[in-house]
């Protein structure tokens, strides 16, 4: 069962940071196969950074997506302290989107990486009339934070226990099925979350090799999301 699933091991936690590292320079060899991917059709894509992390993480994605000929935005609203971020709600996520749609005339993709995969379906779930579909990228939405190597230092922080009743009414909320479409890039060699509890039984799901530090940057990553873009 996803919910009886543990920490990744110590020493794929160990691994994260020399894994990272090997990942942003398969990225930069990487560019003739990324540039072969299918071309954009210009829809808007909000991409929403992981934990403590900001949109300068996320410039990779965000300009790879661009050249394709999408839309891509960064969520403006600095680092990722979850609700210290997105507000007690998430009404500022809510209006991020509601501005991108407004500006746009068009359905919002949702792409998120590790918390903001998380965030991405919470949005999905209250906005279903503005979202498109929504993409995650090593996000832990289907199974107990403990299953994870950070859970201690999202309390610390974002200031919220994992197990107060609001937080886990929230994320039983974000486990349930999207009312919109759904794929879920995980990897089994994450050294911070346990790729086990990444996915959910009838969501799309597309597995990796990769660590957890610069998943976004992977080039088979990046490759993944072009092609749930571009339908494939």
């Amino acid at each position: 069962m996803m919910a009886e699933a543990k920490a990744p091991s110590l020493l794929l936690w160990a691994m994260e940071l020399p894994r990272g590292a090997l990942g942003l320079g398969q990225f930069l060899w990487g560019r003739r196969k990324l540039a072969a991917a299918p071309r954009g059709d210009g829809r808007p894509i909000l991409i929403l950074p992981g934990l403590v992390n900001a949109d300068r993480s996320n410039f990779a994605m965000r300009g790879y997506l661009n050249r394709l000929g999408y839309r891509a935005y960064g969520w403006g609203l600095g680092r990722n302290f979850g609700t210290r971020a997105i507000g007690p709600e998430g009404e500022k996520l809510f209006e991020r989107i509601s501005e991108i749609h407004d500006e746009t005339g068009e359905k919002v993709t949702l792409i998120g990486v590790s918390l903001g995969g998380i965030m991405a379906r919470m949005a999905a779930h209250r906005l279903p009339d503005l979202v498109r579909e929504v993409i995650t990228v090593s996000s832990p939405f289907a199974g107990s934070p403990r299953a994870t190597n950070v859970w201690r230092a999202f309390e610390w922080l974002t200031g919220e226990r994992i197990d107060d009743p609001r937080v886990k009414a929230l994320a039983a909320e974000v486990a349930r099925p999207l009312p919109v479409p759904a794929t879920a890039i995980w990897s089994a060699s994450d050294g911070l979350v346990n790729g086990a509890i990444c996915r959910e039984p009838g969501c799309r799901h597309i597995r990796v090799r990769s660590s957890h530090i610069g998943v976004q940057v992977r080039p088979e990553v990046l490759l993944a999301v072009a092609a749930v873009l571009g339908g494939e």
